[in-house]
């Protein structure tokens, strides 16, 4: 077993972006700019080629990677049946609302909307069947 670091990481900036790798680039923004109304601050290429969609998410980037060439897939689905990153938070004002809209547009939620103490949380799926949990107070 390792001994614990007495180290601690210095962070610029109060935020954690994310990249999200998709074959289809225009039904992720659909999703993503459109239906949840995440603003696009810019788009720039990626080494090897392919673009990458900068959206803003108060003060971090969910950035949506569209590879020149066709990625894989990785696992999808089953939040906590698989290791590695499994969902995407979102604090959001109306998670009902938000649900209701990504419902009507075809994206059902995979869980909730309910209460867990003091928040209100609902997940679902992105086109790429990645999981977008939304939660409120």
């Amino acid at each position: 077993m390792s001994e614990r670091s007495e180290r601690t990481m210095s962070a610029p900036v109060s935020s954690i972006d994310v990249g999200v790798v998709v074959h289809d680039i225009d039904a992720a923004l659909a999703f993503y700019r459109d239906l949840l109304g995440i603003p696009v601050e810019g788009t720039n290429p990626v080494p090897g080629g392919g673009t990458m969609h900068r959206l803003r998410v108060g003060e971090s980037l969910l950035k949506l990677v569209h590879p020149a060439d066709a990625p894989t897939e990785g696992p999808k689905g089953d939040t906590f049946g698989h290791s590695g990153i499994r969902y995407l938070t979102i604090t959001v004002d109306d998670v009902d609302g938000l649900v209701a809209a990504c419902e009507a547009a075809g994206h059902p939620a995979v869980l909730g909307p309910l209460d867990v103490g003091a928040f209100r949380i609902a997940m679902v799926e992105d086109p790429e069947g990645n999981r977008v949990e939304f939660i409120g107070r």
